[in-house]
């Protein structure tokens, strides 16, 4: 792809499933990354995949929830490469405890729904927060931020998770109006079920088994597919396309 070669690129949670399939196809291409994961062990084996490949990569250890922490990833990658060019937002709190307590509304936990916002959209906020400034002063930049096919299906449970989702459509929407006069440009990707760790942990065969007779095309997602999404929204072949989220999901469904 046009334009990633030598660019300065933060893949924050980088560390296992899209986010560590995103780090080692931008390295394919040419770009320099920093990779930060609150998963230090993992991140340290995408960073190690990396360079045996022959590309550049830093790992960084940060954690989505902590504003402080957030930053710091920013500062990491600005001293390290004197600047920042991308930023791959992916990570997101799909974890058991969180997922299996995300009740419909009317058994709701309101720490379950504080935690979800906190992670999913407010960290994801204060990360494009900290770019911004060093993508406006260098004349621009671009983001890419991981939403789901939740966002979209009304499905009976997760409503936290769902809505944390949609959210985040109206904040990269929000960054792509504000800031597109200083040539940056903020996208997302939808993904539908992806075969990652936490999703083969998530669901059971016979409901992986249902879930892809539903698709027009005869797989599952695979992280791999979600990286090259990503990896083209933050090169030059996409330079006249922001604010837009686009759904990957082997046809689950449809969308304009």
């Amino acid at each position: 792809m046009r334009g990633l070669t030598g660019k300065r690129i933060l893949v924050a949670s980088g560390a296992t499933g899209i986010g560590a399939a995103t780090a080692e196809r931008l390295a394919a291409e040419g770009a320099s990354l920093i990779v930060g994961d609150i998963n230090d062990a993992g991140c340290a084996e995408t960073v190690e995949r990396i360079r045996h490949a022959g590309g550049t990569a830093h790992a960084a250890h940060y954690d989505l929830a902590d504003g402080d922490s957030i930053s710091s990833l920013v500062d990491t990658c600005t001293a390290r490469y004197g600047g920042i060019d991308g930023l791959a937002n992916i990570g997101a709190d799909v974890g058991t405890e969180t997922l299996k307590n995300d009740f419909d509304v009317g058994a709701m936990d309101v720490s379950i729904w504080e935690r979800t916002f906190r992670v999913n959209l407010i960290g994801h906020a204060l990360l494009m927060k900290a770019a911004l400034p060093h993508f406006i002063a260098q004349g621009g930049g671009a983001i890419v931020s991981v939403s789901s096919a939740a966002a979209y299906q009304g499905d009976g449970a997760i409503p936290a998770y769902a809505s944390s989702k949609a959210a985040l459509h109206a904040l990269i929407r929000h960054v792509a109006r504000r800031w597109g006069k200083n040539n940056v440009r903020c996208n997302g990707v939808a993904p539908g079920l992806v075969l990652t760790a936490p999703a083969r942990a998530a669901f059971t065969s016979e409901e992986l088994d249902k879930n892809l007779e539903l698709l027009p095309l005869t797989r599952h997602g695979k992280a791999a597919d979600l990286a090259a999404t990503i990896t083209y929204l933050l090169s030059e072949d996409a330079a006249w396309i922001t604010g837009q989220v686009i759904s990957v999901n082997g046809g689950f469904a449809f969308r304009d």
